[in-house]
């Protein structure tokens, strides 16, 4: 743990949302369990394994130490996170949590929710592709967006403030998706993106009647039972999507399982969806950087042929 300490008395206070440890990429022995992020005014701490209480203890010292040279005379607000991959414990170790807890991400504000479920409804890992949607819509002006596996809109909202004409967001879970409408709205978004609560499996008519798409956003998550299963679901999503895309038009393909790598997701592709090519893979935040490449997020930006 000693890392995880050591960074704590040395880090400076984020300008937005920020991965500040992280441990699960295997670049600190002893410390891979643990993440810390910030959520501005709220630090995450985070154990993918079981944390004792004097460990916490010794975190939270080191982080009310760091705090008081920070921000002095500012409460310190923290939450701990206990999971694993079924579930999560979420506790207040100290401060609050604002009621509307809204952060911001490469200019976009985004609300979060820290002391509920498992994920926070922001994806920090994501920032470069969030960052990459934004750019490619400011340079693709009226584009038209197909983002599958919605969750809270953050691509979304990436896209329309790039430029885009209309985003359709497709999410089963009706919850994310109303996070997702207000997010919009926090950034001042209140056209051009429909949230549309359906299976997406059970959706093609629905979905390709919209089309064809100049992007297509594919965030799925790597496990979800009655959702998404990574193994056997990619070759079904993705022998869906040259029908989905314009000629010449690209498509982002999102996997973030630790156990598949890369080149299951382009030998996937190579089968299902001939007619595509890949592109280039996307960088990682430098937060987020890992021992083996294999295990961190993998983000594909794909294109279909023009002719």
């Amino acid at each position: 743990m000693h890392a995880l300490l050591n960074t704590l008395r040395q880090m400076p206070l984020p300008t937005e949302a920020a991965r500040v440890f992280h441990g699960r990429g295997g670049l600190f022995p002893g410390c891979e369990a643990w993440t810390l992020d910030w959520y501005d005014p709220v630090w995450l701490l985070t154990s993918f394994a079981p944390a004792s209480d004097p460990d916490l203890a010794a975190i939270g010292e080191a982080l009310a130490a760091r705090w008081r040279e920070l921000a002095p005379g500012q409460p310190l607000n923290w939450v701990f996170q206990q999971r694993d991959e079924m579930r999560a414990d979420n506790r207040l170790m100290a401060g609050g949590v604002p009621d509307n807890h809204v952060v911001l991400l490469d200019g976009a504000r985004l609300q979060v929710h820290l002391l509920r479920g498992q994920n926070h409804g922001l994806f920090l890992d994501m920032a470069e592709g969030h960052r990459w949607v934004r750019e490619w819509a400011a340079a693709h002006p009226g584009a038209r967006v197909l983002n599958l596996f919605a969750y809270t809109g953050a691509f979304s909202v990436a896209a329309l403030r790039g430029g885009a004409a209309r985003v359709d967001n497709y999410d089963m879970a009706r919850g994310a998706l109303a996070i997702a409408k207000r997010n919009h709205l926090l950034n001042g978004l209140d056209a051009g993106a429909a949230f549309l609560p359906h299976d997406i499996f059970n959706s093609w008519g629905r979905i390709t009647r919209h089309g064809p798409y100049d992007l297509v956003v594919m965030d799925p998550p790597s496990h979800q039972k009655g959702s998404f299963v990574a193994e056997k679901d990619w070759a079904r999503l993705l022998r869906r999507l040259p029908e989905l895309l314009s000629p010449g038009g690209e498509a982002l393909l999102c996997l973030n399982s630790p156990k598949l790598g890369e080149e299951v997701l382009r030998q996937t592709l190579a089968e299902a969806a001939p007619t595509m090519e890949v592109v280039a893979r996307l960088p990682n935040p430098a937060a987020f950087a890992d021992v083996d490449p294999r295990r961190a997020l993998k983000v594909l930006q794909v294109r279909r042929a023009a002719a």
